[in-house]
């Protein structure tokens, strides 16, 4: 039997995704990969994977897509693991280091930039190789997922991306959808829709079988029933559409 590729992103954040999809009647019919999200993107766009949680700032990429969920990596507020990272205050910032990893988060920093803090730096792709500890004055860097749980406590201001976004536009702000660009069969939609709501559901059972687990148990718990929001409704999609909207008017 054919097995549907799916490109899952492998931080914290997603563990009641793959946790619920593992534990239920579709896992048969998937090859579960874990990519971090712009591998999300690249995968699905080059078609090496039939569904992918993709990445809202890789959205327009794509000519065509189905979002086939209602379920997606959101955040109403503080999400803590999208995060600008700095020694100096944001007015004094001259210099910004962009993740490799994440469009979206890139993207979303620039807006602020732009719309909301009114500073206008350098922007520099941060490489692999590069240590975030060792920035200068005047530095910042935008750091997602689970190495900003260790990289918070080197710095003496920390700026949680979403809850700019949600105090400057009253919005939540969406990271991922499940999305495919091909036909895929209804019942292996609704069954990967059941795994995904088992997942949601399971959470501490997740946080148990996520490794390497870079908090405790009991702060990644309420990371992701706290500052992780999994449904995708009318004020998400509001806010898809908004950042799309900033996306296309930047400088």
């Amino acid at each position: 039997m054919k097995k549907y590729k799916v490109s899952a992103i492998s931080y914290l954040n997603t563990a009641p995704f793959a946790y619920g999809l593992k534990h239920s009647p579709v896992f048969n019919k998937i090859e579960l990969l874990y990519d971090y999200p712009a591998e999300c993107a690249r995968k699905l766009s080059s078609n090496q994977v039939d569904l992918s949680l993709l990445p809202v700032g890789a959205l327009s990429d794509f000519s065509s897509f189905d979002i086939v969920s209602n379920y997606c990596i959101g955040s109403i507020g503080k999400v803590r693991s999208v995060a600008l990272m700095s020694n100096s205050n944001i007015n004094d910032i001259k210099r910004i280091y962009l993740d490799y990893q994440s469009r979206t988060s890139v993207i979303l920093v620039k807006i602020l930039c732009q719309n909301v803090w009114n500073i206008t730096p350098d922007f520099i792709p941060l490489k692999p190789s590069d240590n975030y500890k060792l920035l200068k004055e005047y530095e910042a860097i935008v750091l997602i997922g689970d190495r900003v749980f260790d990289a918070e406590n080197h710095f003496a201001y920390v700026v949680d991306l979403s809850n700019e976004w949600f105090n400057a536009y009253g919005l939540p702000f969406v990271f991922a959808v499940w999305a495919t660009t091909k036909r895929l069969p209804k019942e292996l939609i609704e069954e990967l829709n059941k795994g995904l709501k088992l997942g949601v559901n399971s959470i501490e059972k997740a946080v148990d079988e996520f490794s390497p687990l870079s908090i405790s148990r009991e702060a990644a718990i309420t990371y992701l029933k706290q500052n992780i929001s999994y449904t995708l409704d009318d004020e998400k999609f509001k806010a898809i559409k908004l950042f799309q909207t900033l996306s296309a008017k930047l400088n």
